[in-house]
């Protein structure tokens, strides 16, 4: 049980990767814009840095979603869950795995 809880807690941290993406473009194309338009004569040897940078940050997009997409095919189904639920429940506490494992040690 506590291997899908990480995998529940560890796919919306590695969605947000995304999202950090996108503000990681923003940030290098609001500089770009500035410098070039503070040097039009070096226009094209920033642009250039720009595109590089951009698709290596578009890489990690990329990658982080495909994480993302990867590690939600290993949750169980919602009814497999809580019929984890409904089985612990009915002895009174929910137990993580760990409790489990020790429980059945120290008989």
């Amino acid at each position: 049980m506590d291997y899908f809880a990480v995998l529940a807690i560890g796919i919306p941290v590695v969605a947000v990767a995304a999202f950090g993406c996108a503000l990681g473009q923003a940030k290098v194309v609001s500089s770009a814009v500035e410098s070039m338009a503070r040097q039009p004569s070096v226009a094209a040897k920033i642009q250039l840095a720009m595109i590089i940078g951009i698709a290596f940050i578009e890489s990690l997009a990329i990658y982080s979603l495909m994480m993302s997409f990867m590690l939600f095919g290993k949750l169980p189904a919602s009814e497999a869950i809580l019929e984890i639920f409904r089985q612990n429940a009915s002895s009174g506490e929910l137990f993580s795995s760990a409790d489990i494992i020790l429980q059945q040690n120290v008989k």
